[in-house]
């Protein structure tokens, strides 16, 4: 049978051929001689950016934070840290960008939030079993979920940290300090649809999804990549769809291509994903002066609907 030809959109694929500069705020350029960078700065570069044939501007976390993760401990998915600027200066950048055919992909950090997020706040002082302390995973037993590995070894003895206002374990699969969101609770759910209203109303073009495959837990599992994360990705790819079409989903799966592929589900799920692999075999095909490393990962890799 002959394949079945797929016609481009720009609007919906334009990510198919962007490319896609990853800039930190904080760290770009400074425009107001304080020592940190800024939006104010970022918006004297966006011509620079283009003449190097940029086509799409990845910025880091720009959230209100207390910075212990780098901005990936958000305090506040509505705002800017004031270091940076303010959402007027966003729009700004937003209205600039645009007005070059750059596209502005942001940092959508939705399994986690810092443990000074208002939410957690609320949680801990909320009662057992009610829906505002079900926004995080809460257990009175801190053997749960024990087949699922820690991640930051070097930093944490567990994935459960005792609150003392809540009297109970919190799950955080990264630093004690970024308890996980509880996915299991629908309201959680309805707050990422929230967030992603706010920016892409603003403009946003597009959203990288961090630490995506730990969204769900259940015993008996390693609590990645679960039926139910899958489930929930759908659900967000068709309301992007619906409400923003052309907004892009990227997704951090930082997994084996098997696992990783699966995250564009049947073209349903997130549109783009990374090839974490790929990196460290770079350097290792440079040491070995052989390609065998990239071949030999390429050839593990599933194709891509």
């Amino acid at each position: 049978m002959p394949e079945e030809k797929i016609i481009l959109d720009d609007k919906l694929h334009w990510y198919k051929d962007a490319i896609i500069y990853e800039l930190h705020i904080k760290a770009f350029c400074d425009g107001n001689a304080d020592g940190i960078g800024d939006f104010e700065g970022l918006l004297t570069k966006l011509d620079y950016l283009q003449d190097l044939g940029v086509t799409a501007i990845w910025l880091l976390p720009f959230y209100p934070s207390p910075l212990k993760d780098d901005g990936y401990d958000i305090a506040d998915y509505y705002t800017i840290n004031p270091s940076y600027g303010n959402i007027k200066q966003f729009k700004l950048l937003l209205k600039e960008a645009h007005e070059r055919g750059l596209k502005v992909i942001t940092e959508l950090v939705i399994n986690h939030t810092s443990d000074q997020h208002p939410w957690f706040q609320r949680a801990r002082k909320a009662p057992i079993g009610s829906d505002h302390r079900n926004y995080y995973v809460w257990s009175d037993d801190n053997t749960q979920f024990a087949d699922a590995r820690i991640i930051f070894q070097d930093f944490e003895a567990s994935n459960w940290s005792w609150d003392e206002v809540a009297k109970q374990y919190y799950w955080h699969r990264f630093f004690h300090h970024q308890p996980d969101l509880n996915y299991d609770n629908p309201s959680v759910q309805e707050e990422v649809f929230k967030i992603i209203d706010y920016w892409c109303k603003l403009g946003v073009d597009g959203f990288r999804l961090d630490a995506v495959p730990y969204l769900f837990e259940r015993d008996g599992t390693n609590c990645e990549n679960l039926p139910e994360t899958h489930t929930y990705l759908k659900k967000l790819r068709k309301y992007v769809d619906d409400h923003f079409p052309g907004t892009l989903l990227l997704a951090e799966a930082n997994m084996w291509p098997e696992d990783a592929a699966a995250y564009f589900g049947d073209g349903d799920e997130c549109q783009m994903n990374y090839h974490f692999p790929v990196m460290p075999r770079m350097f290792m095909a440079l040491q070995m002066e052989d390609r065998y490393p990239l071949t030999d990962i390429f050839e593990q890799t599933p194709a891509i609907p």
